[in-house]
């Protein structure tokens, strides 16, 4: 099948003295190409504060103007979230159509949306993206001066306002029915996560930026000790590769258990807008009993990426949640791995010894709340042993005259359901 053509763009920035500039300009690239387009041109500019009328100075609207007219290309991606004026001048000085970040992650997340609750998330975050940006087109202005048809101009002037608050009604009501379905689903999976947690199973949670390696590092752990009809979460080297929480059940081989979901990959400028759209889907996040930061340790801009998904995590609320940091993609650098120093881990998640060192500290999180007893339990009572065998970790075993010795390690509510056969030694 062949690929679609790429769209070529030129992109710039405002450089006004914050010390991320330049990373965030290659960020942008990356967002770039994980739309289906190219860059074909890069711009800067130094300035203490944007033009309010055009963001950037009047010489550089004319260079775009120039680019555009010179090299064919019809598309400016700006490097910040723009005004609907801003745009609108931008889009009259340069004659061609000018995309600010926000919408261009807005975009790609349209484009990669696949479950309905993420295509009506997305469709949310758009259609408040879109109400204040409504405006008349050049041709409706130009309708209402001269008038159409021989026709007055007050007349049809009246009528273009009226097509605009026509079309800011129509996007209210349709966020008020993208609301009231997603309130729907989030009811349901409210309950789910109800269900779960009576279950009594720890949570934990992936979070981290986008292409760190959460979802490869989540299909090693299923592989390992998942259920063997667990799915794999889809794994693409690209950002945003897929914007739906997965949950799997571990179960490892001392028959501790736990719930793992893998959420949406954070970026810098992360609009508002997809924030509070999804905050369902991060709610597993929020309601984790763990949370593990993944980040690409290979990357340069690996402290930044953390400050992004710390305060992507403040904003929606994520604040007193315990944490284990994974510095992952240690393969692609020369550091030793795996190593671990007290919460932080370099590892590797295509390595088996950093998928061990990474189970050991998360048990050592979640499963604080184990204890280690011995009972003994009737013969009469063969359901308790066979559940001690299914769900705790067993470590000797032996029959007596009165019945089946256990030495269990095991959860404190199990604990307290079965006290009564609990002997010391």
């Amino acid at each position: 099948m062949e690929e679609t053509p790429r769209t070529p763009v030129v992109t710039i920035g405002l450089n006004a003295g914050q010390a991320t500039f330049g990373y965030s300009m290659t960020e942008l690239k990356n967002l770039v190409e994980a739309n289906n387009m190219t860059v074909v041109e890069e711009i800067q500019q130094s300035l203490p504060k944007p033009n309010p009328g055009t963001y950037f100075g009047t010489g550089k609207v004319e260079e775009l103007a120039t680019i555009v007219a010179d090299d064919g290309v019809d598309t400016i991606v700006v490097n910040d979230e723009l005004t609907p004026s801003q745009i609108r001048n931008l889009e009259a000085g340069t004659k061609a159509r000018i995309m600010d970040r926000t919408g261009l992650i807005l975009e790609i997340f349209a484009n990669r949306a696949q479950s309905r609750e993420a295509k009506l998330q997305v469709q949310l975050a758009m259609l408040q993206y879109q109400l204040p940006r409504l405006h008349t087109s050049a041709s409706q202005r130009l309708d209402q001066q001269t008038g159409s048809g021989g026709g007055g101009g007050f007349t049809n002037r009246g009528s273009g306002e009226s097509q605009t608050e026509m079309s800011r009604r129509t996007i209210q009501r349709s966020i008020n029915h993208v609301n009231h379905e997603l309130k729907e689903i989030n009811q349901a999976a409210a309950t789910q996560r109800q269900q779960r947690e009576r279950n009594e199973l720890p949570s934990v949670a992936l979070v981290g930026y986008t292409n760190a390696g959460k979802s490869t590092l989540m299909n090693a752990l299923v592989r390992e000790f998942g259920k063997s009809e667990e799915k794999q979460v889809f794994v693409k080297n690209m950002l945003f590769a897929t914007l739906d929480t997965s949950v799997r059940q571990l179960t490892f081989p001392d028959q501790k258990k736990l719930l793992l979901s893998d959420t949406v990959g954070f970026v810098s400028q992360l609009p508002t807008q997809l924030v509070k759209a999804f905050r369902s889907t991060l709610a597993e996040a929020a309601n984790a009993d763990l949370l593990i930061q993944v980040v690409d340790y290979a990357d340069p801009n690996k402290e930044a990426m953390m400050a992004t998904t710390e305060q992507t995590l403040e904003d929606i609320g994520v604040t007193d949640v315990p944490m284990i940091t994974v510095f992952n993609k240690a393969d692609l650098t020369d550091a030793h791995y795996p190593n671990r120093v007290g919460d932080q881990l370099i590892l590797s998640a295509m390595d088996a010894d950093s998928i061990d060192a990474l189970v050991q500290a998360v048990k050592e999180k979640v499963f604080h709340n184990y204890v280690t007893a011995n009972f003994l339990i009737p013969f009469a009572d063969g359901d308790v042993v066979a559940y001690m065998n299914d769900h705790a970790n067993v470590l000797d075993t032996n029959y007596e005259a009165d019945g089946t010795a256990l030495k269990v390690e095991l959860q404190s509510a199990d604990f307290d359901r079965f006290k009564q056969y609990v002997v010391t030694e």
